[in-house]
């Protein structure tokens, strides 16, 4: 798997709503459960979701009350696996800051189509080919919503048949050209 690959999968494996706050909060709030739930003001169904889906993505352990001997010590530990998760989560969100239009890694597979197009992947089927498991219309809609929104760009190409690039915007570029090195020497 080339780096760019492994780029790609752990900025997917870094989207959706709660994954970055959590991994962001958990050692803050000494990894239990009800401290996190009340810092990230999170129904308590969705964190438990949440966790049990990182827990299952190897990314934190569920230590059971035996394993803790104590109910003040973490519930939730993070693993090798989700220590590296949550340097690149702190990457995300610097690159986020950066770029100014909130939280992008909040809706799924946005930062990964920024980072595809960082790297000069910029028509359709390209980003489609990068991004294993997109559909046509999640890719369609958060290109529009981008393009919207200012973040990129939208040419058409007239041959060999009509079709659009896409390209990063000048101020957008930087931020994900940073945070493609910084994940970079992560993987």
């Amino acid at each position: 798997m080339s780096k760019e690959e492994r780029i790609l999968r752990l900025s997917q494996e870094l989207t959706g709503q709660w994954t970055l706050p959590i991994l962001l909060s958990l050692d803050e709030n000494g990894g239990r459960f009800t401290p996190l739930q009340k810092k990230l003001d999170i129904v308590p169904s969705r964190l438990s979701a949440n966790l049990k889906k990182m827990v299952a993505d190897g990314l934190l352990l569920h230590l059971s009350p035996q394993e803790r001997r104590h109910p003040l010590l973490p519930e939730y530990v993070l693993t090798e696996k989700g220590r590296l998760h949550r340097e690149a989560a702190r990457a995300v969100e610097l690159s986020e800051e950066q770029i100014g239009h909130g939280r992008l890694s909040d809706k799924l597979w946005g930062m990964p189509i920024l980072l595809t197009l960082n790297f000069e992947h910029g028509r359709f089927q390209e980003i489609r080919q990068s991004l294993d498991g997109i559909t046509p219309r999640i890719l369609s809609v958060r290109l529009q919503n981008f393009h919207d929104d200012g973040l990129i760009s939208k040419q058409v190409l007239e041959e060999p048949r009509p079709s659009f690039l896409y390209r990063l915007e000048k101020e957008v570029k930087q931020p994900v050209k940073q945070l493609s090195h910084d994940l970079t020497s992560l993987v």
